[in-house]
């Protein structure tokens, strides 16, 4: 039997790996699935059809797979489905999809306290969303992007790989991968240096990245001139650059 405290309700439908802990008062409804190495703090609750991959951790009073916060006739409650080694510290909110669609989040992401993940949202890995971060519903958040504390996301937004978003940012359209966006209706402000070298990503391509960001929204080029320009840049996260701005653009741009 799995290592369950004596005051944790777990439904029997559910499926535990041997190894997984349970911690008092926490609950586990029908549906879910816990693989082996997950650990459940006290008063932890994992709802609905979620499956949780190896090595989550779900800390105290967090709720994982709960009913999406919608207004409108739904199509049935989705599922949460996370990859392994993630942490859900307290008070974290994690909600199904809609219309039977799934929230993703992939492996080792850390969600401080507080921070909240809507319906249909897709979360890459090795991301951090500080405290009371927030991402509304069908956003999408590519690998190794950090959040600062209170950030938010509207819906349908897209945040770029190796973002970062400052502590407070407002981001009502989308973020392009490998800058710094800070501020009310949060605008380019950089290159997240910091962050592409936690990564591994070299130098020389940090420098690219510097000069193609700095045509782009820090110098008195437009947008369209400056595009052209660093298209023809050889560096690989440059041309990724490029590639997510044309995928942006409208139409015609």
């Amino acid at each position: 039997m799995p290592p369950v405290h004596p005051t944790a309700l777990v439904d029997p439908r559910a499926q535990l790996a041997d190894d997984v802990a349970v911690g008092p008062y926490a609950i586990v409804e029908g549906g879910v699935t816990l693989s082996r190495g997950c650990v459940l703090h006290a008063h932890a609750i994992v709802r609905g059809a979620t499956f949780l991959g190896p090595g989550n951790v779900v800390c105290s009073f967090a709720v994982v797979g709960g009913d999406p916060q919608v207004k409108r006739g739904q199509g049935g409650v989705g599922r949460v489905e996370a990859g392994e080694d993630n942490v859900f510290r307290e008070h974290v909110t994690v909600h199904a999809g809609t219309d039977g669609r799934t929230t993703r989040i992939g492996a080792a992401n850390l969600l401080m306290v507080g921070a909240h993940v809507a319906h249909d949202v897709v979360v890459g890995s090795h991301c951090v969303l500080s405290n009371g971060a927030q991402l509304a519903g069908h956003a999408v958040i590519e690998d190794w992007v950090t959040f600062g504390g209170l950030s938010g996301v509207t819906q349908f937004v897209r945040v770029g790989q190796s973002a970062f978003v400052a502590a407070t940012a407002a981001c009502e359209a989308d973020v392009p991968p490998f800058v710094i966006v800070q501020g009310d209706r949060a605008r380019v402000r950089g290159v997240n240096v910091v962050g592409l070298r936690r990564r591994g990503v070299p130098e020389d391509s940090i420098r690219a990245l510097r000069r193609a960001v700095g045509r782009l929204w820090l110098s008195g080029e437009t947008r369209a001139q400056a595009l052209i320009e660093i298209e023809r840049d050889e560096d690989p996260y440059v041309r990724q650059l490029a590639a997510a701005l044309l995928r942006g653009a409208p139409k015609g741009a």
